[in-house]
């Protein structure tokens, strides 16, 4: 089940009271995410969390960046899966420090140098760099980005999906 998107008390950005309804939101909204991709503004990203894709809905941002550009962490947080899937290509899975939320990082061109599962990430840590693995166009590289809160197992690849785009649209 996915959240749709409502302000997030990100710093510099406005709240709506409709994060105060989804617990999800609430939890994100306490967080203070950095934007994952260097060199682009977060106003020149469009929000294709609700697109649909062939059997589903997209439930992720697509950051389109140069081949290469640098890919951040966007929190603090265990780095808790590295991982070469079909759809996916490149991918890293990075939980909150509470282990609350995961943050998938998707279609990354390569690693960062040194990167390895169960290190611990601060916001801002090079994790890779943007590009077009997995089912991506080649002529497309971005940076597929999804938040998700985690149920009670704390599974990598499962939860609930949470938009982080209008945290991120108004950046001043």
């Amino acid at each position: 089940m996915a959240v749709a998107c409502a302000w997030l008390a990100v710093p510099g950005w406005a709240m709506a009271d409709a994060c105060a309804e989804s617990p999800g939101l609430s939890l994100l909204a306490a967080r203070a995410l950095q934007f994952p991709v260097d060199g682009i503004q977060p106003r020149a990203v469009r929000d294709t969390f609700d697109e649909g894709r062939p059997g589903h809905r997209h439930e992720a941002l697509d950051i389109m960046a140069p081949r290469g550009t640098p890919v951040r962490a966007v929190d603090d947080g265990k780095l808790v899966k590295l991982f070469d899937s079909k759809p996916g290509g490149l991918t890293v899975y990075q939980f909150d420090p509470a282990s609350q939320l995961a943050y998938y990082y998707a279609h990354l061109d390569r690693y960062a140098e040194g990167l390895r599962e169960g290190a611990q990430l601060r916001r801002g840590d090079l994790i890779g760099y943007v590009g077009t693995t997995g089912n991506a166009a080649p002529d497309a590289p971005h940076l597929h980005f999804a938040v998700f809160l985690l149920g009670p197992e704390k599974q990598w690849w499962k939860g609930e999906a949470l938009n982080p785009y209008c945290a991120w649209r108004a950046a001043r």
